[in-house]
This record gives C-alpha cells, structure tokens and sequence, in this order.
C-alpha cells in the first residue's frame, strides 16, 4: 500500500506573508505600506536572502496542513515525535475494527514469499482475536491493544514552515526508515508545488550544507564533517 499524502490548506499567499514579516524587522514603513510596496520578483529575491542569512523565524508565520492515509502505526509514531506541529489521528478507541484491518507489508517481508504468507497469517490472526474480544463484550479501547503496528493509519499534521524545513532536512535523508522518508518526500514534492521559493533549497541536510551531518552513521553520498575539516587541515600543513 502506498501513503497517500495531500496538502490540504496553507497559509494564503504564504511568500509574501513570510517577506512582509522580515520587512518588518528592518524597515522603518508601517504595515500598510509594507504589504502595498512588495512585488512577486521581490518577494523570491527576499526569501532567498533570508535563506542565505539563515533568518528563518519569519518562515513560522506561515503553515501548511497535509492529510495522510495509507501510513502505518510505526510512522506515525515517528511523526508525531516532531513536536512543533498540530496533529488528528483517526482513533483505535473510538472507531472499531469490522474485518480484517488494513495493514502494512514492509518491501523486506513482500519480496520474500515465505516470509510474506506468515506476515499475513499474523495480521488475520490480530484481527481474529481482536473481533473475539469485542464479541466478548471487552471495550474497543482495550480490543485495540492486540493491534499491531502494521495497522494502516490516517493523520492530519500541520506544521509552520520553518518547522517543515527541519522535517525534511532529517526525514528526507536515506537514513531515515523507508517509509517516513517516502511520505516527506511526497509532502515536500507538495510544499514546493505550493510555495517553490520557500522550500527552494528544502530536503535532505546534506544537500544544503554540502557534508553529511551524521557523522559515523553516515550513508556516503557526502563527506561528513570530521572529513572536511581533516582534509581541510591536511591542505594548510
């Protein structure tokens, strides 16, 4: 199964209300005048300015909310961990289960059959305990705790775009497990549709800084920076 991911809403015109916030801070003019004298080409000038300055606190007035389906339980345990956003998950308590679940199949357990035909026989036997209980008159709320992770899920998340930035900077690397990185792949493909000049350099933090950030952990697609700095080192002796 795969995430559908969708950008529900944003911020109404989210570049010029992130340029008018920094204009703010380093012009004299009142508001009014502030929001009369912006144009399209200085508002991407602007943004990219800010960007280079590493000024980001603007980008916070502005958000985005996206709309998820089709993600596991693991994934949005790992989400909601990002803790400067808003989130709406679809209740285990409150929805009960009528046949067997939607659930997940990790690439390692599909491509491998045995593998995959004892993973399905696990989740139809979740789902047949978990309508037993029920039957049995035990509440949802405590049926629920024979579910597993695999369990499909749906969520609502805003986050402001600064906040965004910093999520796809850790959940866009390779490191990241396989299916949280595909979803904020999808939410970023989404955000740059939205708002290109905003997310303009948004991704993996590697691709900004240019060095890998996770040290031995690394997956080698860039240097980390005890390399650099070494290297660096190395070319002044």
């Amino acid at each position: 199964m795969k995430a559908n991911v969708q950008l529900l809403r944003h911020t109404p015109n989210p570049e010029e209300a992130v340029a008018t916030a920094a204009r703010l801070c380093y012009s004299p003019a009142d508001i009014t005048a502030l929001t009369e004298k912006i144009s399209h080409s200085d508002v991407a000038a602007f943004i990219r300015k800010l960007a280079a300055m590493n000024h980001y606190t603007p980008f916070e007035h502005v958000s985005f909310t996206f709309g998820i389906e089709g993600i596991s339980r693991v994934t949005t345990h790992e989400l909601v961990r990002h803790r400067l956003a808003s989130y709406s998950q679809q209740s285990q308590r409150y929805i009960k289960e009528k046949e067997l679940f939607t659930y997940i199949t990790p690439p390692a357990v599909d491509r491998d059959p045995a593998l995959k035909e004892r993973y399905d026989a696990f989740m139809r036997e979740a789902s047949d305990l978990y309508q037993s209980l029920v039957a049995s008159g035990v509440k949802n709320e405590d049926a629920r705790f024979v579910l597993p992770n695999a369990k499909e899920a749906k969520i609502i998340v805003t986050m402001n775009a600064r906040e965004l930035m910093h999520f796809f900077n850790l959940r866009c690397c390779t490191r990241a497990q396989w299916e949280i990185r595909a979803m904020a792949d999808e939410m970023l493909r989404l955000a740059k549709q939205a708002s290109p000049a905003l997310f303009e350099h948004a991704g993996a933090s590697c691709e900004t800084l240019q060095y890998c950030p996770e040290g031995e952990y690394s997956c080698g697609r860039y240097p980390t920076l005890a390399k650099l700095t070494d290297k660096k080192g190395k070319n002044e002796r």
